[in-house]
């Protein structure tokens, strides 16, 4: 495990930005939406438009990795959770299932890679100096390394004092890539974590499948939590600008570009990933 704040002589630099918002209810109908939206933006910054740092958010949602689509009953769990009201999408970047509500920031970092070499551990450093500073205001105990019974573990899981926060995964095109996290902020992390526990025992079905033990995560409830209860940030909004305040004083905040409200393609884009993804094994 180590401290957050002592890795960051160590991350790249952070470039010139636009910071991006996509409202609430822009997402609500189709978690698969700001997912597309940001594939698109991305070949666009691979074309050379400035780098963006995306955040949204979504009411109720599952989004689990490719992995998580191989299970033997996945397709019976995921209608099972379309059902109950949760818009359920399997997304292209790398990592396992996350639960999402109003009370979880997405973060994601669009940005170049023109000769198509990129330091992915260096930038998963970045993402998680960004997120452990803008706690800063609450808490200076965030620290990565990966948190074992946790929702879509990774060795850059973000935590204070053991239960994970936040999860980082990555997501490559041919001339630019996403550096993505979910951070935890209101709410309970244990109920997530429940919820994402169940989706997986529906998921892998009884041992008479054949599923194995490294096939999927097995989520201890317990090993997660939220900024409120870690920490004592009070919303998403307080974070939010921490956040901001972060940036600013590392890189120049652009003017947003408008293409980046209407970005043609997006039905098509969303259709095209859920084929790729959703419905294919």
């Amino acid at each position: 495990m180590e401290n957050v704040h002592r890795s960051t002589e160590k991350t790249t630099a952070l470039p010139e930005l636009q910071w991006f918002e996509t409202p609430l209810a822009a997402t609500q109908e189709n978690v698969l939406s700001p997912l597309a939206w940001e594939e698109l933006a991305c070949r666009q910054v691979g074309k050379g438009a400035t780098p963006i740092l995306h955040l949204w958010r979504h009411p109720s949602a599952l989004v689990i990795g490719h992995r998580d689509r191989r299970l033997p009953y996945a397709p019976q769990a995921m209608e099972r959770v379309r059902n109950a009201g949760t818009s359920v999408c399997v997304r292209p970047s790398g990592g396992a299932a996350v639960m999402l509500d109003r009370g979880v920031l997405n973060l994601s970092l669009i940005l170049p890679n023109p000769q198509r070499a990129i330091s992915l551990h260096e930038d998963f450093r970045l993402m998680a100096a960004l997120i452990a500073d803008a706690l800063v205001p609450w808490s200076g105990e965030a620290q990565t390394g990966e948190i074992l019974g946790s929702f879509c573990p990774g060795d850059y899981d973000v935590s204070v004092r053991g239960r994970k926060f936040c999860g980082i995964a990555q997501r490559r095109q041919a001339k630019a890539y996403i550096i993505t996290a979910f951070v935890m902020i209101e709410g309970s992390g244990a109920e997530r974590a429940q919820a994402v526990q169940h989706f997986y025992t529906e998921a892998a079905g009884d041992t008479s499948a054949g599923v194995q033990q490294q096939d999927y995560p097995r989520v201890n409830p317990a090993t997660m939590g939220s900024l409120a209860e870690l920490a004592g940030v009070p919303s998403v909004e307080a974070y939010t600008a921490s956040l901001r305040r972060v940036v600013e004083s590392r890189t120049a905040i652009l003017p947003a570009d408008g293409w980046l409200v209407q970005l043609e393609g997006l039905t098509e884009q969303m259709a095209a990933l859920r084929e790729r993804y959703d419905l294919q094994v």
